[in-house]
């Protein structure tokens, strides 16, 4: 089968493995569209601490081609979009309603999927691996959805989408009346400044340096955007704007220290910051002891938007199919599954979402 799979780190390859059998709860997705994340490079360039050879992608949609003889969730011919944090529904941490923290989640991302020289093998990235023509996954990490919506839309529902709205909806939970920041408009940003609109808020405060993806913010629902870069100025901006306070929530969607720590500044006292980016795992958060304590924040990071796929992808599709969440803007690029072509996608800054399409 043909896949992209880092090999080591800075090393990717597109290349035909030979596919391991399928188990009883497996199922075989014919991969009709996958996404481009930032966490796929990040992985490459070993910034997320996650072994290698690992097949790349965790944004897919596709068909169900076959199934093993234990699945009861899906059916030959379901179209499904991944799950990146698949759950059990009975563990510790889902019956508690921690469903993205599901113990069975580690174990499924870290089954080998594919034999390659020397006797190793590599598994999926978050249980997907959507750099491929065609995957075989445990029937947890696949939802079915009902709807006519492209591939290439469904794809990106997956992660940026779910991570986006989950971190709106279920992490910071923004109510009607709301002012809110967001710092970062890619996939994930952008999704976010869609779903506080959906949520009613009343100010969206979107900030990048790209000025196409501010004007596109302010069509899918930002009421400001800004350029500035993350300090000082940018937070004393947003407090101008806010009356001097401070928005009443902050996301910050890139992954970097300044970013998180602009996004915490940017937060009234007794407010609210949402980590959602994936910083290094290697890099270190300073904030200031009093600062912490005397300002009453709540910081808490936002975990692929703490989200419950079987409830959270169908509702988003949803929203899509009624034109509340703009899918169609939110792709950018199409490519084919070519080293050339990921890489070059790794590198793209300017558009909100690549998706690798047959």
């Amino acid at each position: 089968m043909r896949v992209g799979y880092a090999d080591a780190v800075d090393a990717f390859l597109v290349d035909d493995l030979p596919e391991l059998p399928p188990g009883p709860h497996d199922v075989v997705v014919e991969i009709g569209a996958s996404g481009i994340c930032h966490s796929d490079h990040s992985v490459l360039a070993g910034e997320m601490p996650f072994g290698l050879p690992l097949v790349l992608g965790h944004e897919l949609a596709g068909t169900v081609v076959e199934t093993g003889p234990e699945v009861t969730r899906v059916r030959v011919g379901d179209r499904v979009i991944g799950a990146t944090k698949p759950s059990c529904g009975r563990c510790w941490w889902c019956v508690r309603s921690y469903p993205y923290l599901c113990s069975e989640c580690l174990p499924l991302w870290d089954t080998p999927r594919y034999s390659l020289d020397g006797g190793r093998s590599a598994a999926l990235f978050c249980g997907l691996g959507s750099f491929a023509e065609r995957n075989t996954l445990h029937e947890l990490s696949v939802v079915p959805v009902r709807t006519d919506l492209p591939f290439e839309q469904l794809a990106i529902l997956g992660c940026a989408v779910n991570t986006g709205a989950g971190a709106v909806f279920n992490t910071a939970r923004v109510r009607p009346g709301d002012e809110i920041g967001v710092i970062g408009l890619g996939g994930v940003g952008m999704a976010i400044v869609q779903a506080a609109a959906v949520a009613g808020a009343a100010r969206i405060v979107a900030v990048d340096p790209v000025p196409a993806k501010r004007s596109l913010a302010l069509e899918l629902g930002a009421t400001d955007t800004l350029d500035s870069a993350p300090g000082p100025e940018l937070v004393e901006t947003v407090r101008e704007m806010t009356g001097g306070r401070g928005v009443d929530i902050s996301f910050e969607a890139v992954g970097r220290i300044d970013t998180i720590t602009t996004a915490y500044r940017m937060a009234r006292r007794a407010g609210t910051v949402v980590t959602v980016g994936a910083p290094d795992s290697g890099s270190k958060l300073d904030l200031g002891g009093w600062e912490a304590v005397s300002s009453a924040k709540k910081l808490t990071g936002s975990l692929a938007g703490d989200a419950l796929g079987d409830r959270d992808l169908p509702m988003l599709v949803r929203l899509a199919e009624t034109g509340r969440i703009d899918l169609e803007r939110m792709v950018t690029g199409r490519i084919g599954l070519s080293a050339d072509a990921i890489l070059k996608a790794f590198d793209d800054h300017d558009g909100i979402r690549t998706v690798i399409t047959p």
